[in-house]
């Protein structure tokens, strides 16, 4: 994680319904969570958002910190976004993910925090979480280093959502039913997207895919493929030389058809290592945050368009 990043601080009943509480308005909303009569919840990123959207539906006012085509690890915070937070009834966000967050919350909203990384039940996946200066070779895989995408399992994901919905029942129990409503169609479609993973990835050529951020280690042990990254914890770090050379090496010896980028950043190293190696490039999406290209996408589309990418790539039947 880069050193440098501090806040800069300052004194569904259906699925219909699940997908437009997570199209629109994210990153829009980043005033002081003013909400009238809703509960104000401040979401860390859009992951969080989505459920915070979804769950909260129109109990709550959602203000999320991450803007669409900002890539959450590089966040840092306004003194308006640190306001909205001393401000909110729930702050959602995941520690140790975006140091700026966790600074503000520390300082300004302890008793609205809530930390979802418990409910995720993060574990060290070995994949490289370090920063390594150009030309050093990576330091040993720590065995605290654990892996913050939670939300690319979709196991993972219903634990929180359920964590959420607990949380808004108990902080807005005047409109508890109303959360465990919509948190059940928002589990059922997760749930639901589980199942199409695990038939869709069940009979597949190739095990292995080569993607340019490490962060799908949990999606891979879910379902039973192994994931090669690039880059490290940061998508955008410039890997060594001798990473690069490893990739290739195992591109080539397991016949991977396909290197994959994502959306918030430059597909620069993996265009160059694809077209080295004679492979195409894809985007798969990290789902961290939404861009311009795909704003009216939502987690659950997103991941189905994940899947569909793997299956073609992998040569899944």
């Amino acid at each position: 994680m880069k050193s440098g990043l501090r806040a800069v601080l300052a004194g569904a009943t259906a699925l219909a319904a699940v997908t437009l509480a997570g199209c629109g308005g994210s990153g829009g909303d980043t005033g002081n969570g003013t909400g009238g009569d809703k509960l104000d919840v401040v979401a860390s990123f859009y992951p969080l958002e989505f459920i915070a959207r979804t769950v909260g539906g129109d109990a709550v006012n959602v203000t999320t910190l991450t803007a669409p085509g900002v890539e959450p690890h590089d966040l840092e915070l306004t003194p308006k976004q640190v306001g909205s937070i001393a401000e909110a009834k729930l702050v959602v966000f995941e520690k140790n993910l975006q140091p700026a967050v966790d600074e503000a919350v520390e300082q300004n909203a302890k008793d609205a925090g809530f930390d979802i990384a418990p409910a995720a039940q993060l574990e060290a996946t070995g994949a490289d979480f370090e920063e390594h200066e150009e030309g050093a070779a990576p330091a040993a895989h720590k065995d605290d280093a654990l892996d913050p995408h939670f939300w690319l399992d979709p196991v993972r994901y219903a634990a929180v959502v359920k964590a959420v919905e607990d949380k808004l029942a108990s902080v807005d129990s005047a409109n508890a039913a109303g959360y465990h409503e919509r948190a059940k169609a928002l589990l059922d479609q997760v749930g639901k997207l589980d199942t199409e993973f695990k038939t869709g990835l069940a009979n597949c050529k190739l095990k292995t895919f080569v993607t340019s951020h490490e962060a799908f280690a949990y999606l891979a042990k879910r379902y039973g493929l192994t994931m090669v990254g690039i880059a490290g914890f940061t998508p955008d770090a410039e890997p060594t030389p001798a990473r690069i050379k490893e990739v290739q090496d195992i591109v080539k010896a397991q016949h991977v058809t396909t290197i994959f980028y994502e959306e918030l950043v430059s597909p620069k190293v993996a265009e160059t290592i694809a077209k080295d190696v004679g492979v195409q490039t894809a985007v798969l999406s990290p789902i961290e945050g939404l861009s311009d290209a795909n704003s009216q996408e939502t987690y659950l589309t997103l991941m189905q368009q994940n899947l569909q990418e793997l299956r073609k790539a992998n040569g899944c039947s």
